[in-house]
């Protein structure tokens, strides 16, 4: 029988790598514990919401539309602020600023209170309304003698007009798509 010459070949030899030294485990150190340090005057300011709360005010919320407003109502010299901003400052409008001191127009104390709130949310028509209601309660709230003024001149009811919401199949709440009739 022939035997059949197998032929063998050697693999070139793969040159190995030094093995990389034990990795040791890493032991987590604990941060250490700081003592409690009282926050410096910026940041508590910035914690808290932009509007300061008054000694011995009378407070209540607004709303109108999408809009709310804070308010907070103490005796003093007829002085508003909205936002950190005078109210002539924050709306420019005339017609705005008429809006905001209609309650005290209607209860007859033009000039007595101040005011300071937060407005937020919707446009500055939205918010002029919210900050009448506001002062409105508020009012209502430091005297209820001037409930009977208020109610009548219907200042204390929330307007609960809002937008409506986009239904399916249109463009906007109620606009329907265009007619085709080719």
């Amino acid at each position: 029988m022939a035997e059949a010459k197998k032929t063998i070949t050697k693999k070139p030899a793969v040159e190995k790598k030094p093995a990389s030294p034990a990795k040791k485990p890493v032991e987590k150190k604990a941060a250490p514990v700081k003592a409690a340090e009282p926050k410096p005057a910026a940041k508590a300011a910035a914690d808290k919401p932009a509007v300061q709360k008054i000694q011995n005010a009378t407070y209540a919320t607004g709303k109108r539309k999408d809009s709310v407003a804070r308010v907070y109502l103490a005796l003093g010299k007829g002085r508003i602020v909205v936002n950190g901003r005078a109210m002539e400052e924050y709306f420019k409008r005339k017609v705005l600023q008429l809006i905001v001191n209609q309650p005290f127009i209607v209860a007859n104390v033009a000039g007595r209170y101040d005011v300071r709130a937060t407005a937020a949310g919707g446009g500055l028509s939205g918010q002029a309304g919210a900050l009448k209601h506001g002062i409105s309660k508020a009012l209502q709230l430091s005297d209820p003698a001037l409930r009977p003024a208020l109610k009548k001149a219907g200042f204390l009811t929330r307007d609960s007009r809002v937008v409506e919401r986009k239904h399916f199949g249109f463009r906007k709440a109620r606009r329907s798509t265009q007619f085709s009739k080719r």
